[in-house]
């Protein structure tokens, strides 16, 4: 039995040991590129200072830091607010607490292919555009910083809101299922460093809301024409109209069926045949 006892606490020790490293992994994962990485340098050089204090007993200096600890904890959560936020919405998005929005498989191709469709007119035209697409988190809030259109997809409808000339293009449109919610509207800035100097406001306000959200976003260029897909805080640019259909269709399927179909629309230009 004792035997048992010790080989059951060897196994909870080294689970425990598992989840604490994991978890620990996952905030340094949140926190590169930002600027909580400094912060957390400031917080490593008071510890080294605690425990130097400590170990030559520096009565004063151990308690100055001591006392700097007591208020640390509020410190830490309102200097890493952005960062605490975003590994909550990224735990709610999780198994645990996820309701799934079912589209049938037509809805689904539909508003894919109409948001791949406008992204490539646009690209073509090199008109700058900025469409987020909502998934499990809500966008609500970024809705309500622009028009509220409520208005039906289509890639028609993509064209007229980013039309230079206009007095929406300059924000982002925001897609909930098969309906435009609304244009104009202002996203987060992504603070992360390590993104291209040569991308511009567009580029960084769409991965500023795919790390603050699961949505999609779709960004055309107004420099170069090129289409770029923002998602879980990464970019992937330079896409192709068939490789943005493909992952906008995946990415849009419910998570049980999404990695066993891909979605094939057939191409129909204007004055040719089907291929």
């Amino acid at each position: 039995m004792q035997l048992f006892d010790g080989f059951k606490t060897y196994i909870s020790d080294i689970i425990d040991i598992l989840i604490v490293s994991y978890i620990i992994y996952q905030l340094l994962v949140l926190l590169r590129g930002t600027r909580g990485v400094q912060l957390l340098k400031g917080v490593s050089v008071v510890i080294i200072a605690w425990s130097i204090s400590y170990f030559l007993q520096l009565t004063t200096l151990r308690w100055l830091i001591e006392n700097l600890f007591s208020v640390g904890l509020i410190a830490i959560i309102v200097i890493f607010q952005p960062e605490l936020r975003r590994a909550l919405e990224q735990l709610g998005r999780g198994g645990f607490f996820q309701f799934n929005r079912q589209m049938k498989d037509e809805q689904t191709g539909r508003i894919a292919d109409e948001i791949s469709k406008a992204a490539l007119i646009l690209s073509e035209k090199q008109i700058g555009a900025l469409i987020a697409i909502e998934r499990q988190t809500g966008l609500s809030d970024y809705i309500e910083t622009g028009v509220r259109l409520e208005s039906k997809l289509s890639s028609e409808l993509f064209q007229q809101l980013f039309i230079t000339s206009g007095p929406l293009h300059d924000g982002a449109v925001v897609v909930r299922e098969d309906l435009i919610m609304a244009a104009g509207c202002y996203l987060p800035l992504s603070e992360n460093r390590l993104i291209s100097k040569e991308l511009g406001t567009r580029h960084r306000a769409g991965i500023g809301l795919s790390e603050h959200s699961d949505a999609l976003v779709v960004i055309v260029s107004e420099e170069t024409g090129a289409i770029s897909l923002a998602q879980h805080g990464k970019l992937q640019r330079d896409l192709s109209e068939d490789s943005l259909l493909q992952q906008l269709y995946n990415g849009l399927r419910p998570r049980e069926r999404r990695k066993f179909v891909t979605w094939r629309q057939p191409k129909i230009h204007e004055g040719e045949g089907g291929e």
